[in-house]
């Protein structure tokens, strides 16, 4: 028996939007040195949000296009990565709070989990509606762990690349910035592949190689926490 359509939107929030808000509490205690202004945090959340009904008539149209294959997971993965980045773009990364090189991550990890939330929103009613509370809730387990992960993992490299780059010139930056979007995009189709590659069956050892990422990305972000406290003259920025 299904659960009424308000209790199934209670619960779906619930299990989609709080997960996210305990991972952006993690990354944001990372910050506490300098922290950014909550109002830009909540505004890039929630353009993170709205990325996902930007992208999902994009996503619908390829499917229709495509039907099926590396090619439609590839550009699935990239009209994600790169709604995600602009989302943080235009709220966040273009703004004077911007200064220094931490800050890249931290813009583009709350654009994601923005993402992941919403994403992981819908995911919840469709399969609650189809399979049942339990079996939802078990479900949104593994994308708490995997997918939403994988959003973090992938946008994180984006902002990494930027804060790498951001005492360069022009060029390094920009250069640095496709590297980062390149970076995304790669490890996010991979991770779609192999998860729909067997039936899921190697899910685990996905799964596996996406935490062993988030630790390299761990001990970079530590580095660049580094960096920011630094005697780094603003100018050379170019």
């Amino acid at each position: 028996m299904h659960l009424p359509d308000t209790q199934t939107l209670f619960v779906a929030l619930t299990g989609g939007i709080l997960p996210a808000l305990l991972w952006l509490w993690f990354w944001l205690k990372e910050d506490a040195a300098r922290p950014e202004p909550r109002g830009l945090i909540f505004l890039t959340f929630l353009a993170g949000m709205g990325a996902v009904i930007v992208v999902l008539p994009v996503e619908k149209y390829f499917y229709n296009l495509l039907k099926d294959g590396i090619v439609l997971i590839a550009v699935w993965a990239t009209a994600e990565e790169l709604v995600k980045f602009f989302a943080a773009y235009l709220t966040s990364l273009k703004t004077r709070f911007l200064d220094e090189p931490i800050d890249c991550v931290i813009y583009m990890i709350t654009a994601a989990l923005g993402f992941a939330a919403l994403e992981n929103t819908l995911f919840l009613i469709s399969t609650i509606g189809k399979s049942g509370l339990v079996e939802g809730l078990a479900t949104q387990n593994l994308r708490f762990v995997g997918a939403s992960l994988l959003h973090v993992i992938a946008s994180a490299a984006i902002g990494i690349a930027m804060a790498l780059s951001f005492y360069r010139g022009w060029f390094l930056r920009k250069t640095a910035l496709l590297g980062g979007i390149a970076t995304a995009i790669l490890l996010h189709t991979l991770f779609n592949f192999f998860i729909i590659k067997d039936g899921g069956q190697n899910i685990f050892a996905v799964f596996g190689f996406v935490w062993v990422v988030a630790v390299i990305f761990i001990l970079i972000f530590e580095k660049i926490k580094r960096m920011g406290m630094g005697s780094f003259d603003s100018t050379a920025r170019g």
